[in-house]
């Protein structure tokens, strides 16, 4: 059995004045209830990552971080997206603790699992993974978009875990290796299971959202899909080969088949057909080419080597700042400096 682990919580955070104030004090008592049964050490915290809000967002994590002491904040210096403030908030608590547990800020995921999650990883996984066990809150469209998400990712060769998105516990140790992933268009759910190490699930019922709007509607979750398909994998090439061989063919055999009707003189005008055809190859072309140039334009972003994300500000400075180290009966030993000095 290991020690008992020091817990950081990854929040991304974009434009939630409306929740924060809500949430926090929840994340806040689930931390503290977790060191209170023992299963982590009283050095965890609660980092709260600010994805360029442009509300009151950062003055609500720096007021929270003010007040109690387990809370942390960063700002990121512009909005870069939900994956990339999570990969920040990972890679900024990857020294300075043994696991972490990402999670979104809107209250929809049952904190209570972080509960079973913990074990877990005391019982040997390096990574868990909290799945959906169903979508009841959901509407019917909503849940079969989702549906059709996941299908869609795994039927293109991105291998995601089902009714996953990104409410998951890392060891620092998967963290050291993930973090040698160094492509600049990311997609969490797929990149992380490939990295390996022991894995396990925790299921869970997701509640509705206690304030504000989804910053994911449909047109987010395509484009989440098509990057995220893009990214990791390249069978959407495969199957335009695929797609070109077949057309190659049927177009030989009409070949074929319209030189011996003209020998035998039974051409006739075809005016419809051929419209049909030439719109029909001519908008394969064009998605074709469509999605072609989407892997030339994530090949172009790559070779700049921009960064992923620039943190702007912290509730803390990291050079000065020192944890102390509590052993195992809760009393307060030696000040030691945590890795990568907070």
């Amino acid at each position: 059995m290991r020690a008992r682990p020091v817990l950081w919580i990854v929040i991304p955070c974009y434009n939630e004045e409306q929740v924060l104030p809500l949430t926090a004090p929840l994340f806040i008592r689930k931390l503290r209830q977790l060191e209170e049964d023992g299963r982590i050490s009283r050095r965890s915290r609660i980092l709260f990552v600010n994805d360029g809000s442009t509300d009151k967002t950062w003055e609500i994590i720096r007021k929270t971080a003010e007040e109690h002491e387990e809370c942390i904040g960063i700002c990121q210096s512009r909005n870069r997206g939900h994956q990339n403030a999570v990969l920040a908030g990972l890679m900024e608590a990857k020294d300075r603790c043994d696991i972490t547990i990402s999670i979104d800020c809107d209250g929809q995921d049952d904190l209570n699992a972080m509960d079973e999650m913990v074990d877990k990883y005391l019982a040997g996984a390096e990574v868990v993974y909290g799945v959906r066990s169903q979508r009841k809150t959901d509407t019917w469209f909503k849940r079969t978009t989702a549906q059709m998400f996941y299908r869609l990712m795994n039927m293109m060769g991105a291998e995601v875990v089902y009714n996953h998105a990104d409410y998951r516990l890392i060891s620092a140790k998967v963290l050291q290796h993930f973090a040698d992933f160094e492509e600049v268009n990311i997609f969490l759910r797929g990149m992380v299971p490939l990295v390996g190490f022991p894995s396990d699930t925790v299921y869970y019922e997701r509640n509705v959202r206690l304030a504000g709007e989804s910053h994911y509607p449909l047109r987010k979750m395509l484009a989440l899909a098509f990057n995220g398909i893009t990214s990791l994998s390249v069978k959407p090439i495969t199957l335009i080969t695929t797609f070109g061989i077949g057309f190659s063919i049927l177009g030989v055999i009409l070949m074929i088949w319209a030189i011996v009707q003209a020998c035998l003189g039974n051409t006739v005008a075809g005016w419809t057909s051929t419209v049909c055809i030439i719109c029909l190859l001519g908008g394969i072309q064009l998605i074709s080419l469509g999605v072609l140039g989407q892997y030339i334009g994530k090949t172009y972003l790559e070779t700049k080597r921009r960064p992923r994300y620039i943190i702007s500000a912290r509730t803390w400075e990291p050079e000065t700042r020192h944890w102390i180290e509590e052993n195992d009966t809760g009393n307060e030993s030696t000040e030691k400096e945590q890795i990568g000095n907070i």
